[in-house]
């Protein structure tokens, strides 16, 4: 594997970061430093070592987080927002999010240190199904429902594929249960657009099988991979 991934896999950092650890010249392969990030590796027989110390195997975690409003799921900005991290604050070991919320939307975030699982629950392929409770302003009537149970375009060149959508008259008129397959960036919110409204509240409530819950806003709490993906 790449050198980026196997410090990812070791739960060290992202391979976004592990790219500049890599860079920074903190890694040796074989005793000698190694700059490439991209560099193949072979754990089995070559020892890597980051600031001096090989790398481990950490002991995987998983945790469901109830992501509020207005927190951002980047390590850091620039603008000073308020991120995951300074909201759920120290784990005992390095992790990130399993995809992303916007900072407009709240609902259930998945965080590991598992690069692995992540992959699977995050990969096209895998189809790992999600379900979105949307606030719709003007509320969208009947034929505008079986459109995005059809997929239809939803700009930049993107189509979205048939969602499982209902109604949520125990939320109100204006309020949308969809199921989706796959992750398109604000889809959505695009998906909504595409039918003439807007999405002015969101929030994630399964992924999987995982369900939100009872789970407060700001509240994490230990998940598993079964609780996921049911197995």
């Amino acid at each position: 594997m790449t050198l980026d991934r196997a410090l990812s896999r070791a739960g060290i950092a992202s391979r976004t970061e592990a790219a500049r650890l890599i860079a920074a010249g903190r890694v040796r392969v074989d005793g000698r430093v190694c700059k490439d990030p991209q560099a193949w590796v072979a754990l089995a027989r070559q020892r890597v070592l980051l600031d001096g110390q090989p790398l481990g195997r950490p002991k995987l975690a998983y945790w469901a987080l109830h992501k509020p409003v207005g927190v951002i799921c980047s390590h850091g900005d620039k603008r000073g927002r308020k991120t995951i991290y300074d909201l759920v604050g120290d784990l005992g070991t390095w992790y990130f999010s399993v995809g992303r919320l916007d900072q407009d939307s709240s609902g259930l975030l998945l965080l590991t240190n598992d690069s692995v699982f992540a992959e699977r629950v995050a990969s096209p392929e895998a189809k790992i199904s999600k379900t979105y409770h949307a606030r719709c302003a003007p509320p969208l009537h009947d034929a505008a429902l079986e459109r995005l149970r059809q997929g239809l375009d939803i700009g930049r060149s993107e189509r979205a594929a048939p969602a499982q959508v209902a109604r949520l008259p125990r939320r109100g008129a204006d309020w949308i249960a969809l199921t989706l397959r796959e992750g398109k960036n604000r889809q959505v919110r695009r998906m909504v657009e595409a039918v003439g409204s807007e999405v002015t509240e969101l929030i994630r409530v399964r992924i999987g099988k995982l369900e939100l819950g009872r789970l407060s806003e700001g509240q994490i709490r230990r998940t598993r991979p079964s609780e996921v993906l049911g197995e």
